[in-house]
């Protein structure tokens, strides 16, 4: 009785209906620009993933161990960051994970740097617009984050199509909000002192952005980039519900058929912790350099 009280003061409002609504309207009027995106993210991803294919698998760990070397910090890093890396990447080789992890690595880095070519500049402008990025790029940002992972797999099929580039498209939206925040936040914190400093020097808007607040930001920005090139990661198995490929193919394999295969899928999960854990690494050793670099 008290339910069909309340429905009659307050019907059930069309939300699913407006989204269906939303996404008939930009198929039909904006159909070629996702067309258009679907291109350009296939070529990017195939792209990069053919150059990674070309070059021989352990001469490709050579490399990695090598760009190891280059960005930690102290001897002792050096030596377990670049021992790590070779060892963990032949691991992946040995087990025979090293195509998928290929067509994984394509996919988090291409869809990661598209998410930082976002999210910085919308950062840097919640930054400067307080109003507005308090007001509506932080409750955006807050649903976005707080939206299950596989929601986002529904527009990205229906836009974009099965496969790798709706896993990209999907990869993106789920990691950007991390450096859009902290890019916020690293650029808030900049002290006052030192604003009014450059200020007084006659720096200009621009100069203010480039030579004070974004060297002062950089170590909390980097953050922000090792947490969304993380949570690309993490979209890995997700995505590869849509056909996106790589290690989540092959460990959503072995969730289909976990009695025949529960040696494989634990192995796909090792190769997948052993990317992560080598990305974390080195994008903290970025980080660090660039907090030295700012004191």
């Amino acid at each position: 009785m008290m339910n069909n009280l309340l429905n009659s003061i307050l019907p059930s409002l069309p939300i699913g209906d407006g989204f269906e609504w939303l996404i008939d309207f930009l198929q039909t009027y904006f159909g070629w620009l996702f067309d258009a995106v679907t291109w350009l993210l296939r070529f990017l991803v195939d792209g990069f993933e053919d150059i990674l294919a070309f070059i021989p698998a352990l001469v490709l760990i050579v490399l990695f161990a090598g760009l190891a070397w280059l960005l930690a910090n102290t001897r002792k890093s050096k030596i377990y960051l670049t021992l790590g890396t070779l060892f963990g990447l032949y691991l992946i080789y040995n087990m025979g994970f090293w195509d998928s992890a290929i067509a994984t690595l394509a996919l988090v880095l291409i869809a990661s740097l598209i998410a930082l070519v976002i999210g910085i500049p919308i950062g840097i402008f919640a930054a400067k617009s307080r109003n507005i990025g308090d007001a509506i790029i932080r409750p955006i940002l807050d649903f976005m984050q707080t939206m299950p992972a596989f929601v986002y797999l529904i527009p990205a099929v229906i836009l974009f199509s099965r496969g790798v580039v709706g896993g990209a498209i999907a990869t993106i939206i789920f990691s950007m909000p991390p450096v859009v925040r902290l890019t916020n936040l690293g650029i808030r914190q900049v002290p006052d002192e030192v604003m009014e400093a450059a200020q007084s020097l006659g720096s200009t808007s621009n100069q203010l952005l480039f030579k004070v607040q974004l060297p002062i930001a950089l170590p909390t920005i980097f953050a922000g980039i090792n947490q969304t090139i993380m949570l690309a990661l993490s979209m890995v198995v997700i995505a590869s519900m849509i056909g996106a490929g790589g290690l989540g193919s092959d460990v959503r394999l072995a969730l289909s058929r976990p009695d025949q295969y529960i040696g494989y899928g634990f192995e796909a999960g090792i190769a997948v912790v052993i990317i992560a854990i080598i990305i974390d690494r080195m994008t903290q050793s970025l980080s660090l350099l660039s907090d030295k670099k700012s004191k």
